[in-house]
């Protein structure tokens, strides 16, 4: 069976792909070992810097504090960047014939990079899904008149399990829209190819690039770390920009490939910061015994939080499909 590769590169016919002089895979041959154990490391440290996050979630039982339009974003954002790296980097993984298992290996990471990315950020998606807070209606007290009950399930605060099905489709949906395209292209005009993988990485770039406006808005909307991981944040803040680095480095990218990395740390380094001064000013509040304890740390809106839940604030106990804070913390 052809692989997703050969594919590509037979422009989508039955046919077998059109050889790969082996003069054009000789780079590729006895690749440099520091090269080599930097992109091992990259690769490590990607997979390790989503497991606090990960872990943040599930064992606080809530992804209370997590942007579901941040998640949409930075999803449909990954999934171009993963395709568009692997179209690019369909000449050099075709070397594999040649080049033999360990060199196809290295020659390969940038994609295993990417890849794993936007695997473990696909598992955030899942976990946001599992862990939204549900519905207490049985335990609430009576909801207040109709003209006041209505809730946006959209809410970039307060999402409903509604809206994490909603996004959890919708990064489907591009996914598959996108699988669909780049094999109709390579079928019709597989000289277009490079353009559409130029298209996924501009679109990417765009959609990383306002993918931690919404997550900013919601952390300082909420006035604290919520299920957000802080030590995820201190491994990619600097790593996007080393990663980035490690991209353009290597044969068969191009800037598409890694100038979503460069916008993301960035944007990054400011809901960092955020949350590291939320979590100090709690920390000194909860050691002086102000303001009321959300999790473990103080809330910014200390004493007003009681007047915010009459107003059919987060865990008011409105009728609505959320939970209280409080519940299920560590």
């Amino acid at each position: 069976m052809a692989t997703v590769f050969d594919t590509l590169l037979s422009g989508g016919s039955s046919q077998p792909p059109p050889a790969i002089p082996p003069s054009a895979c000789t780079s590729l041959e006895n690749p440099s070992w520091p090269n080599l154990l930097f992109s091992l490391l990259i690769l490590v440290g990607i997979l390790g810097s989503y497991i606090p996050q990960h872990h943040r979630i599930i064992s606080r039982q809530s992804s209370e504090g997590i942007s579901p339009f941040f998640l949409l974003l930075g999803c449909t954002s990954g999934t171009g960047t993963f395709l568009n790296i692997l179209i690019l980097s369909r000449n050099v993984l075709g070397c594999c014939r040649y080049i033999g298992g360990f060199n196809c290996f290295a020659a390969g990471l940038g994609v295993a990079q990417v890849g794993t990315q936007w695997i473990c950020f696909v598992v955030i998606i899942l976990l946001f899904m599992i862990y939204v807070p549900r519905d207490t209606k049985s335990l609430a007290p009576p909801p207040p008149p109709p003209s006041q009950s209505w809730k946006n399930p959209f809410s970039n605060t307060h999402p409903t399990a509604s809206t994490a099905l909603i996004v959890t489709l919708a990064c489907i949906v591009h996914f598959v829209v996108h699988i669909i395209l780049a094999f109709y292209i390579a079928a019709i005009r597989p000289s277009s190819l490079v353009s559409y993988a130029s298209f996924l990485g501009v679109q990417a770039t765009i959609l990383a690039s306002v993918q931690y406006i919404p997550q900013i808005f919601t952390t300082w909307k909420l006035g604290h770390v919520g299920s957000l991981s802080i030590p995820m944040m201190c491994i990619q803040t600097p790593g996007s920009f080393v990663w980035a680095v490690s991209l353009a480095m290597r044969e068969g990218t191009a800037w598409s490939s890694w100038i979503t990395y460069v916008v993301t740390g960035i944007l990054q380094g400011c809901l960092l910061v955020m949350c590291v001064m939320f979590e100090i000013r709690d920390r000194r509040s909860k050691a002086k015994g102000v303001g009321a304890v959300v999790n473990g740390a103080a809330s910014r809106y200390g004493a007003i939080n009681s007047s915010r839940r009459e107003q059919g604030g987060y865990g008011s106990g409105d009728g609505g499909e959320e939970r209280p804070l409080l519940e299920g913390n560590r």
